[in-house]
């Protein structure tokens, strides 16, 4: 299991990488992130960006090298990488490309509870989502192949990686889809006649009420004592006003 690493956001991995080839000060930071479309692939919330990057110096993963004004515009401080911030960025590479994580999505969450609706109206529901997929897979493909004469795969990998993804989801998609029209999908008629009837078959109801094994510990007692500070946000407080010029 990864340890915990002492600033835990992915946009402070977007930081120190993009420090180490030259120092910035935070706007200029979140411009060359944006540019380089970071915040498609992880999640960046800009509004932490001044949080992240003082925690990143707390911690020593950042030096502030210069600070100075120009004209009216307000102070900017020029953040460089240190060797410990190198380290980090190279080591939390390592674990993102080596260590498989267990990432839920969106999709999962609404399959999860997809029989509280008929299974016809799933159906048409994921007529939609394919058509949708497959219109982004397409516009995907033609925007990866355009950009393969301007920039080497090192930079591309990604966008590969989330193509793959989404034609996967599409296969998969495709796949339920011809088992829920041509009958197959088990237990289909017991969905249907619960959502003619209101009732669950018995055995479908004791497996409701159980749940599946998943090997994880039961959980916290949601009535039980809490801690009375409540959860921290591991970064802080962030800035609502995000990166100003």
């Amino acid at each position: 299991m990864p340890g915990r690493r002492p600033v835990g956001n992915l946009l402070a991995l977007a930081v120190l990488t993009a420090l180490v080839h030259r120092p910035m000060h935070p706007y200029e930071m979140a411009s060359v992130l944006r540019a380089r479309g970071k915040d498609q692939d992880m999640p960046i919330k800009w509004g932490s960006l001044y949080t992240v990057v003082r925690n990143l110096e707390k911690h020593g993963l950042l030096e502030a090298v210069e600070s100075g004004r120009q004209g009216a515009r307000p102070e900017r401080t020029v953040y460089r990488v240190t060797e410990a911030g190198r380290r980090e960025a190279d080591d939390w590479t390592r674990e993102l490309l080596a260590t498989p994580q267990r990432e839920p999505s969106a999709f999962e969450a609404g399959l999860s509870v997809m029989a509280g609706l008929g299974p016809d109206e799933v159906g048409a529901l994921l007529v939609r989502r394919l058509a949708e997929l497959e219109r982004r897979i397409d516009a995907d493909r033609r925007t990866l192949e355009g950009q393969r004469g301007d920039l080497p795969r090192l930079f591309l990998v990604e966008s590969e990686y989330a193509l793959a993804l989404q034609e996967a989801q599409a296969a998969w998609v495709r796949s339920l889809l011809a088992e829920l029209t041509g009958g197959t999908f088990p237990g289909l008629e017991g969905w249907r006649s619960y959502h003619r009837t209101g009732h669950l078959p018995d055995d479908v109801a004791a497996l409701a009420e159980r749940g599946r094994p998943t090997g994880q510990k039961e959980p916290a007692d949601p009535e039980g004592p809490t801690d009375p500070e409540g959860p921290t946000d591991p970064e802080g407080p962030t800035d609502p006003g995000g990166p100003t010029d």
